[in-house]
């Protein structure tokens, strides 16, 4: 970790011992552990998607001319490159070929813009970017151009995908003439000189204000994490994993793509609709998937081609929100068993076994994966333990929780106690069922909207939104969406003389300022003046409950029509 200095918070050295001790931490680098398995597993499917398959020898190969030609095309070990990338083939391909190649993904989203891209870039001193060129909600090659264009240092561009532009060099192209054997003997050099306790990846905490921190995460820690995950719910080589959210977000990378590598099972990967993955998950005969909000099941349950999509699924995980009894009830009458998930990019994953007891697989998120996972719930604001049953903040310490956000010393002062716990900013309550401890969530201490699983910072959008002039104030709070389950509002107030934004304005203000779309706000309520409470503060209780009266009131009106 020399190279990061102490932008990166360690691990405590005895710690690191005990966790090595009991099994949880290994010696090899990710891309070394995957090596492994892809000899284990040679003939086996590692990945699966719509345009065909991709065996564990051929993904173990071809990644290796990936990150040859990564190396050639001017990268070295050690330096920082952002991912903007979709759930093709060729990013499973790329996403180790960096990792082989002893590079650092920094893993943004495909939905990511200007803003946040820039300050990735900033702050990890990137000196590469990829992209999917397939990509059509936006020209990503363009964008990752101008960030270039701000940097120091040589950036270098690449795409992935099977399109081509001939103003930026094709992954594929660089690598398909690139001997195996000579590549494979590059790849072995580079891991044999990384440390397995060193940085591998940069994620993004969606928990956080402004842009997202970067939450550094280990070689030796973040394997443990993904084979954790794997071990929790019993995968193995004959489990085929779907994943249509974007897999290059921490979700995607730990309970899907090294989850399933790290035990020799395949990976399906599709896009977001029905449509694409509802095929695949017929074709691959997919038993293990993951989708949020839960509430978005209901229209998938009123699918033609559910039963026969879900045929084959031996196990369903909601996240990011609780389930309704009724649904889960519904789901399970369907013959699909469910349990939960809370996650986060910091490092604390929670679930419920799928043969765990139905009130713990109904009610709560879960206990944690790990036997070595701490979980304390505090009064909030303190260090001081509630009785079980009782709500608080959620803290967690353990093998694979970070101890420090990247380059933030003033942040982590406050963002963690002085023996390394970290205040997730959730709050929590601790349930013993049938002798075992679970958690369930009861909301947030920080100021969040979660959009269909990615977190936008209220704080963030109130900012940005207030640099237009004709806004005088502005409050934005969660508004409850049966498909998202929450979508962003602004409370707002004009500016005096000025005229009334609609929503078209607002988008034209927020792509000028370069923030990703999902951050931009999809209802302005117009108000004379923001309720403050007794200690003059905007009284944001007071907000998504008006919010929340005018969902329910046009939702029974829709009712009442329909």
């Amino acid at each position: 970790m020399s190279r990061w200095g102490d932008r990166v918070v360690p691990y405590p050295q005895d710690t690191v011992a005990r966790y090595r001790a009991a099994g949880a931490w290994g010696t090899k680098t990710i891309s070394t552990e995957f090596r492994t398995r892809a000899e284990r597993f040679a003939d086996h499917t590692a990945v699966v998607t719509a345009a065909g398959e991709l065996s564990y020898r051929e993904l173990d190969e071809r990644s290796d001319q990936a990150a040859a030609a990564l190396l050639g095309a001017g990268l070295q070990p050690g330096d920082a490159v952002i991912l903007q990338l979709i759930n093709v083939q060729e990013t499973a391909v790329a996403w180790y070929g960096v990792l082989k190649a002893g590079l650092v993904p920094v893993c943004s989203l495909a939905a990511h813009r200007t803003r946040e891209l820039e300050a990735f870039a900033s702050v990890t001193g990137a000196r590469g970017h990829l992209v999917s060129i397939d990509y059509t909600s936006a020209d990503l090659g363009e964008l990752a151009a101008g960030i270039g264009a701000s940097r120091p240092d040589p950036y270098h561009i690449l795409t992935v995908g099977s399109g081509r532009r001939p103003d930026l060099p094709s992954l594929e192209e660089l690598a398909e003439p690139i001997d195996p054997a000579q590549a494979r003997a590059q790849v072995d050099a580079i891991q044999a000189e990384i440390d397995p306790d060193e940085l591998a990846v940069f994620q993004l905490s969606g928990g956080t204000t402004g842009t997202p921190k970067l939450a550094p995460r280990l070689h030796a820690e973040y394997w443990y994490n993904a084979r954790a995950w794997a071990d929790f719910h019993d995968f193995g080589d004959d489990s085929r994993i779907l994943h249509m959210l974007p897999i290059v977000h921490n979700a995607g990378v730990l309970c899907a793509l090294l989850a399933a590598h790290s035990c020799g099972s395949a990976l399906a990967l599709a896009g977001p609709r029905p449509d694409e993955y509802f095929p695949l998950m017929q074709e691959a005969a997919v038993t293990d998937t993951m989708l949020f909000p839960p509430s978005a099941m209901r229209e998938l349950l009123r699918r033609p081609d559910f039963a026969k999509s879900f045929a084959t699924v031996r196990r369903l995980i909601l996240a990011q929100a609780k389930i309704a009894p009724d649904l889960f009830d519904e789901l399970e009458a369907a013959g699909v068993p469910v349990t939960q998930i809370f996650g986060m990019a910091e490092g604390l994953f929670m679930s419920t076994p799928i043969d765990g007891p139905r009130q713990a697989r109904s009610t709560v998120v879960g206990r944690p994966m790990s036997p070595l996972d701490e979980v304390r719930i505090y009064d909030v604001g303190t260090e001081q333990p509630v009785p079980t049953g009782e709500v608080g903040e959620l803290c967690c310490r353990g093998p694979y929780t970070i101890r420090g956000y990247f380059a933030s010393p003033e942040h982590n002062r406050t963002a963690f106690t002085d023996d390394g716990f970290y205040r997730t900013g959730d709050l929590a309550a601790a349930h013993v069922i049938d002798g075992t401890t679970y958690y369930s969530i009861e909301g947030r201490i920080k100021d969040l909207i979660n959009r269909g699983g990615e977190k936008v910072n209220a704080g963030e959008v109130e900012l940005l939104l207030g640099k237009h002039p004709a806004l005088e104030a502005v409050a934005v709070v969660a508004m409850p969406d049966e498909r998202l389950g929450e979508r962003t509002c602004a409370f707002v107030v004009a500016s005096e003389g000025a005229p009334e934004l609609d929503l078209a304005d607002v988008a034209v203000h927020m792509a000028s300022l370069g923030a990703a779309k999902f951050k931009w706000p999809e209802r302005l309520v117009y108000v004379d003046a923001l309720p403050l409470t007794n200690v003059r503060k905007v009284d944001k209780k007071a907000l998504r409950t008006q919010i929340a009266e005018i969902v329910r009131s046009e939702r029974g009106t829709e009712v009442a029509h329909g």
